[in-house]
Formats: C-alpha cells, structure tokens, sequence
C-alpha cells in the first residue's frame, strides 16, 4: 500500500467513511437540475507527460492536502515521487491540515511524513506562509487542493501567500487546476473592502467568484496583489473538458470533502450564504450530519421562522421547518453552538441551483433572524463582517435598511470585478 492510500486510515472514522462513499452516491437527498452523468474531464494530475516536463531535474515542494488524486485514485505525492529524474523534498498542508482531519480554526502543528521522509510544514499554525527557510532546496513550489468556489474558504489564501513566498525566493510556482465545484459562470455578492482584509478575505473578490485556483492564481499575480507588487513564475496545468457550466457532480470526478464540515455538494452550494449564520448566536448545522443545510437555536420558532423566509420567494430555495440537537464530533465540530439542546429553526432545500443565490439567502435568514428576534440574536462582530468583507451589512440589518438598495449600491464594484475576471478565464 502506498503512503497516501495508507493515511486514510489516520482520518477520524466518519470522515474516512464519507472519503469512500461519496464518489459512489448521486448525492440523492438534495433536488439537483441535472441528475450525477459522466464526463470525460480529467484533472492536472492525470497529465503525467506534463508533470514530468515541468518537474523534471527539479526539487519539489508541494502545498497540498488529502484532495489531491487522480481519476485512477493516486494521490499527488506518490505520483509526483514516482516520476523521473523528479526529487521531492518538501510538504506542506493547509488549514484543516493535510489530511483534513482537523476542525475549522484549528491550529496545525508540522510533521514528518513517516513513509517519504520529508518535512510536512504546517501553514496554519506559526505561520500562514512559508518560510525562506522552508523553502531551502525547493526549485518548483506544486499547488493541488480542490476549493469549493467561496471568498472565504482559505485554502485559495494558502494558495496566493505560498506563490507568494516562491515568488520572493525566485521559486517556480506550478498550480495544478481543479473545478470550481459550483460552477465557473456564477459570481455574487459584494466585493470586499480593502479594510476588512483577513485570512477569509485577503483580496477584492466577491463571495462568489466563479473561478478555478488556477484561474485565481493568475489574476491575483497579474493584477499585482501579491505583497510588493512581486510576480511569480507562474505555470497552470489546465482541466481537460472541464465546461463553466458544470457542477461538480456533472464532471464524473468523485468528491471527496475538502474540509470535515464540507460533506457533499450540496453543503457547498449553499455554503456561501449560509456561512454568514458563523458571524451569529444561531447554530449553523455544525455537530449534525447536515452542516450549514439546517440552522437554528432553542428560542427560534421554526413554524414562524419558515412562512417568513418563504414568502421572500428567494430563487430556487425553500425552508423547511427543521428541529436538531448539535453534538460535539471530535475533528469535526468539538462544542458546537448548543452542544445537547434542541435547536429548532430551518432546513435549506435548493429547488434550482441553477437560480438559487447563496450569499443574497443568506443575508435575508440572518436578516429575518433579527427582525423576529431582535433581543434574541447576537453578533459575533468581527466574525460576521470579516466574512461580509463589510460592516454595511450587519448595520443595515440592525438599522432595518432596505436591503435591496444595499445590493444595488455593490453592483458597480461587482461588475468590476466580472470585467476583470472575463481576462483570466481558461475555460469555455
């Protein structure tokens, strides 16, 4: 057994579980516009001739974690090992760790790989960006991690700051790409404020950005967002028949969870909305097995809260009324939000996904939250406008502004960011 078919069995139970059994499910108990069907998109890692031309006589880092396989279920480091005249000197693994094992917020510590004899560099824990140190003896820096398509999912962050970094040590920066798994034409919400730059924003895109990493990683080293304004020797190895229009289960490709709260694609569709609920007292599903699909707390009223959210008639989204108890799962939600108490509140069921606007639903639920239960919900500030990228929003909640003309006041910086974009993209 290779290494990296070995260290599944170092993720917790549930986690190696839903590993194996996802690519196998057409992820029924969620209403899709298009039933699972093949597709003969291939990733970056399947092009062998490629690696061996870019990697060859080189040391190689790789910044990588437990998404990175081919379509034949080989992980990047034994592929990437395997090749000739190629010699591996170096990991290193994001938030979550690089096996994904650890929960959100959690500090990583570095390691020692036990079966490639290489340093395993943690870049969340010390330090979010490697080191020069680290970087002794690499010639070629690899990036592989799936994203699930979200400003404030870091692993985009771990991205930027690593090819950074190579750029500073004159390094080669080779991005190996993935797709966004919902969608590459879809782009909503506000642009985030330069004041509100953090590891969940570290860059003026909207929630939604419809954008691959290897997309991302050439805009933000083209437009000159990386630190000093440095550029890196930067390489895209390309998806091969990979459409924008494609969600991740129209691919063919088996999803195998990014982090231990993304389960399936339907968390990771309305993650970007629903995300928001975090910056709250309200329980946003961790420590069940539907996170950010059910929220709620035990002062809601789900039979009031439901016929609220509904009659919005938000595109392509019901509610449903939902009670659940959260408990804590070790790696996964350690003391969740209302830890053994009856949460009651709403399940969120996409009708069309092909409508359906995660950030916009989830400004309305935590705008119906407060309107219903003012003296009930609190803010957990800093959280919630670091995911906005804003305080306009909380503020005009609290404020009971009209929340359309705040989505109006956006559009000139979205349409913006979309003229941008449109220079960067790869694919049809």
């Amino acid at each position: 057994m290779n290494s990296w078919s070995a260290t599944e069995s170092f993720l917790p139970n549930k986690s190696r579980i839903q590993l194996r059994r996802l690519p196998l499910l057409c992820l029924a108990s969620f209403v899709l516009s298009a039933g699972c069907q093949s597709a003969p998109v291939t990733t970056e890692l399947d092009d062998a001739v490629r690696l061996q031309q870019v990697l060859r006589h080189q040391k190689v880092g790789i910044v990588t974690n437990h998404t990175a396989y081919n379509t034949a279920g080989r992980h990047i480091v034994d592929v990437v090992a395997e090749l000739e005249d190629v010699q591996l000197v170096a990991l290193f693994g994001p938030e979550h760790g690089i096996r994904g094992a650890e929960e959100a917020g959690a500090t990583v510590a570095s390691e020692q790989d036990p079966a490639k004899k290489v340093p395993i560099y943690s870049l969340y824990g010390a330090t979010r960006k490697p080191t020069a140190k680290m970087l002794q003896n690499i010639d070629v820096l690899v990036f592989d991690i799936q994203d699930i398509g979200a400003r404030f999912y870091t692993y985009i962050y771990t991205m930027a700051l690593a090819m950074e970094a190579a750029a500073e040590q004159g390094i080669k920066f080779v991005v190996l790409d993935r797709p966004n798994p919902i969608t590459g034409i879809h782009v909503e919400g506000n642009v985030l404020d330069p004041e509100f730059v953090t590891f969940v924003g570290l860059y003026p895109l909207p929630v939604r950005h419809g954008m691959t990493v290897g997309e991302l990683a050439t805009l933000i080293d083209n437009e000159g967002w990386l630190k000093k304004s440095v550029h890196a020797d930067l390489t895209v190895i390309p998806l091969q028949h990979w459409s924008r229009h494609e969600w991740f289960d129209q691919t063919g490709l088996p999803f195998r969870q990014p982090s231990p709260n993304m389960p399936d694609l339907a968390t990771a569709t309305v993650y970007p909305g629903l995300c928001l609920i975090e910056g709250t007292n309200v329980s946003e599903g961790r420590g069940t097995d539907q996170p950010f699909q059910l929220f709620g707390a035990p002062w809601v009223d789900a039979k009031k809260l439901c016929p609220r959210l509904n009659e919005l008639e938000l595109p392509g989204v019901h509610f449903d009324p939902a009670s659940f108890t959260p408990a804590s799962i070790p790696q996964v939600a350690n003391h969740p939000k209302y830890q053994g108490r009856t949460c009651f509140g709403a399940r969120v069921r996409v009708i069309d996904r092909n409508i359906f606007q995660p950030y916009w639903t989830g400004i309305q639920i935590v705008n119906v939250l407060h309107t219903l239960y003012p003296d009930s919900l609190t803010w957990r500030t800093t959280s919630f406008d670091r995911l906005c990228g804003t305080d306009g929003i909380r503020k005009a909640i609290i404020a009971g502004q009209n929340l359309g003309a705040l989505r109006r006041n956006w559009q000139p910086d979205l349409a913006q960011f979309e003229k941008t974009r449109r220079k960067y993209l790869l694919y049809p």
